[in-house]
């Protein structure tokens, strides 16, 4: 394989939106290839690299492939030794979420045979675990719709480039952890603005919420050490290979403080040269 060629392993839980990742990832001119068997893989990886005009191959593995998926260690292991890496895109959902989508589609889960489609969930987790804890990048899309899935899969793979890419998810603590950040801030230490009257019912999103909360003792430290901070991590997940990142911003309801740290550290980094997007998980569950 040739070193200007990107090799993309798409793969995750059943039901967290492969379908629709991989959609935009061929609008974006990825070569994409569904449900291979591994030990095909390197053959695939063969032909694809001797075509001048493709570059950029996408293969999606995942228990679909019942038997077939057990040899995916080994066909990566074969990679790796002709010095090919892929980068890992790993969907994930929760388990509400999941049962909602097989319920709403009528379909069984792949490994449901005659029991509960929780069950096909949780053996399905510990099939995937090895594969989730080395992945480049976990998307968790249990609120995201269709759009806002693309959207992040436009930021990560929209262009042929070894620049770092990053996501800033505002959160609210009260609705839990977003359970695909790399690191996470808490923003619980500034003044809430929800005892503000007249801020409480506005967002960090406008410029009274966002000039309340930049302005109280410590947040500009912050915002100025936090993303020097993340520069040098990020150089150093270059180094290592690993191109995509996303942090969380956290308060308690995910509305004020959060939501406008989010939005100063993404312009932060934007100034720094990192394709940011943010994502504001919680706004609105209020």
């Amino acid at each position: 394989m040739t070193a200007k060629t990107e090799l993309l392993l798409v793969t995750g839980m059943s039901g967290a939106g492969k379908t629709a990742a991989t959609a935009t990832l061929d609008d974006l001119g990825w070569f994409v290839v569904d449900n291979l068997p591994p030990s095909l893989l390197m053959d695939l990886v063969d032909t694809v690299t001797e075509r001048a005009d493709q570059r950029r191959l996408a293969v999606v593995v995942d228990v679909r492939g019942g038997v077939f998926f057990n040899e995916l260690q080994g066909a990566l292991a074969q990679l790796s030794s002709r010095g090919t890496r892929p980068h890992v895109l790993f969907l994930e959902a929760s388990d509400e979420a999941l049962v909602r989508r097989f319920e709403s589609a009528r379909r069984p889960h792949p490994l449901q045979a005659e029991g509960r489609v929780v069950e096909a969930i949780d053996r399905e987790r510990g099939l995937l675990a090895e594969l989730r804890a080395g992945a480049d990048l976990v998307i968790d899309t249990s609120l995201l719709n269709v759009h806002e899935l693309a959207a992040r899969i436009r930021t990560a793979f929209g262009e042929d480039s070894s620049a770092l890419r990053a996501i800033i998810v505002s959160f609210g603590y009260k609705y839990g952890l977003p359970v695909d950040a790399d690191l996470v801030a808490d923003m619980r230490f500034l003044p809430n603005p929800h005892w503000v009257p007249e801020l409480r019912p506005q967002t960090g999103q406008q410029a009274a919420v966002r000039d309340y909360v930049l302005s109280q003792p410590g947040a500009a430290e912050f915002l100025g050490r936090y993303a020097d901070l993340l520069g040098s991590v990020f150089d150093g997940y270059l180094r290592e290979g690993k191109r995509f990142v996303t942090v969380g911003v956290g308060c308690t309801g995910g509305k004020h403080r959060s939501v406008a740290m989010s939005e100063a550290l993404a312009s932060r980094l934007r100034e720094t040269g990192v394709e940011t997007l943010v994502v504001h998980r919680d706004l609105g569950r209020e």
